[in-house]
């Protein structure tokens, strides 16, 4: 029985309404690669085997930039992770040492330490010996947006996900595309923005850093453990998370090469792409920050094949 995969834990601020509006069409083409990148991804965790999960009860409604909150959930989202698995992962062990090179705050700058530009390049090292990430390069080559060497893609994935800049204004080099998408940042003391990753959110879970307050769905779409894909409500370091999104259970170089995709094959500013994978419907969404990523995460529209069921009545 192939796996369900649905795999967005939603941790971005999103909305649940209107879904059935006007959107683009699935992209076919896109859909079959990230199906390739799905089939090669060996780091994935088995739901229910990897790790188990509680979604618990539906969480409030919270305004933005509130800070009080409902908690819906008494226990953590994750009951279970084998984190034996993680650390034999080479990608992910490597991964897990990149979180914590960042200033949490927007408006303060980085300081990258020669140690660290070592742990980013070990990192890529890893990804780019991945199946998932040689099949993303070689579809990148066939269309004319990375080069074949090697080294050349290692400097592009780079420049994408590792390159410092300014998010906030009248401030140093605060913000990279891995920070906000995969650490998660927050903004004047006030919101959390970014925070699109279910292991950095297992670990700060698990050190008491943030709070599970409930799951966010609508009446017929309800959650369950094995589902890969979940929009929550969370609290961080006492801000809140009132709906985001992130895969579950994927490794990073699965994540990686899917925005990066997007992200070479548009040029403007926010990209959306509707697409299928297994048994989900989502948007991809990317936003470009220059030559650099702003911020990328996936939006469930429909999860175990009701989008197929929709169509056939």
């Amino acid at each position: 029985m192939a796996a369900r995969f649905c795999g967005v834990l939603v941790l971005l601020t999103v909305s649940l309404s209107g879904l059935n509006a006007l959107r683009p069409a699935v992209n076919q083409e896109l859909s079959n690669i990230f199906n390739e990148l799905w089939r090669l991804d060996v780091n994935r965790m088995t739901p229910g085997v990897d790790y188990t999960i509680s979604v618990q009860g539906r969480a409030s409604f919270v305004t933005q930039g509130s800070h009080v909150v409902q908690d819906h959930a008494s226990q953590p989202l994750f009951s279970n992770v084998n984190e034996g698995k993680l650390r034999n992962s080479t990608t992910i062990s490597r991964f897990t040492r990149l979180l914590d090179n960042y200033e949490r705050s927007t408006g303060v700058a980085e300081r990258v330490t020669a140690e660290e530009l070592t742990e980013i390049n070990l990192f890529l090292d890893a990804v780019l010996q991945t199946e998932v990430m040689k099949r993303a390069h070689r579809y990148l080559v066939s269309k004319g947006k990375s080069s074949s060497d090697l080294r050349q893609f290692k400097s592009q994935l780079n420049l994408i996900w590792f390159h410092l800049y300014h998010r906030q204004r009248n401030a140093g080099l605060d913000s990279s595309g891995f920070e906000h998408v995969f650490v998660g940042e927050t903004r004047s003391g006030s919101d959390i923005v970014g925070f699109h990753n279910w292991i950095q959110f297992y670990l700060q879970e698990k050190n008491s850093h943030l709070d599970y307050k409930g799951y966010k769905a609508r009446d017929h779409d309800l959650p369950d453990q094995d589902d890969h894909v979940l929009n929550l409500q969370f609290s961080w370091h006492g801000l809140v998370k009132p709906v985001g999104s992130a895969f579950i259970g994927t490794s990073p170089e699965f994540e990686m090469a899917l925005f990066t995709i997007v992200f070479l094959l548009n040029t403007d500013r926010s990209t959306t792409v509707v697409v299928n994978i297994d048994q989900c419907q989502m948007e991809l969404v990317v936003i470009r920050h220059g030559r650099s990523l702003g911020t990328a995460y996936p939006k469930l529209l429909s999860s175990n094949s009701r989008h197929l069921r929709q169509h056939s009545h």
